[in-house]
């Protein structure tokens, strides 16, 4: 089935293991705890948490105790900070063709795009991982708690 907004796997990936260790900031998380509750590749989420590590906002100790958590509090840490480490700078796209083909100001879309683009740009600049504090992932294959917010 066709989605109307596609993020990636690995931002969706980000974002998740994020929520993990700030659920979790008195201890390492690891990779492969994270990859059997996100139910994911263990070696594509290796991949994203090294950009979070390049990018200086996850820690990692490596060793059979090692994993990953946080270096910033998650009141400090943006979803739109997390997207574009993974993806780059977040763009303002007008129109979904590489080359515009519509006359200027007669988008087949109207002004939808630039409003899902507004709306997506508001909510991941506004929105801290601290507001999931009451979201909690499932251990080990259990059921999603529920937040006022979707993911």
């Amino acid at each position: 089935m066709a989605k109307i907004l596609n993020i990636s796997e690995a931002v969706s990936l980000a974002l998740h293991a994020a929520l993990m260790m700030s659920a979790n900031p008195d201890r390492l998380v690891s990779t492969h705890e994270i990859s059997t509750v996100l139910q994911g590749s263990e070696a594509h989420l290796a991949k994203v948490l090294q950009r979070l590590v390049r990018a200086g906002l996850v820690e990692s100790i490596r060793g059979p105790a090692g994993g990953f958590r946080l270096k910033k509090k998650p009141s400090e840490i943006y979803l739109l900070e997390i997207f574009e480490i993974i993806e780059g700078k977040l763009a303002e796209d007008k129109c979904l063709l590489s080359s515009p083909i519509c006359p200027e100001g007669s988008c087949i879309f109207g002004g939808m795009l630039d409003s899902v683009n507004r709306q997506v740009r508001e909510y991941l600049t506004k929105t801290r991982l601290s507001e999931f504090r009451n979201l909690s992932l499932p251990r080990k294959g259990g059921k999603h708690g529920q937040n006022k917010k979707n993911h």
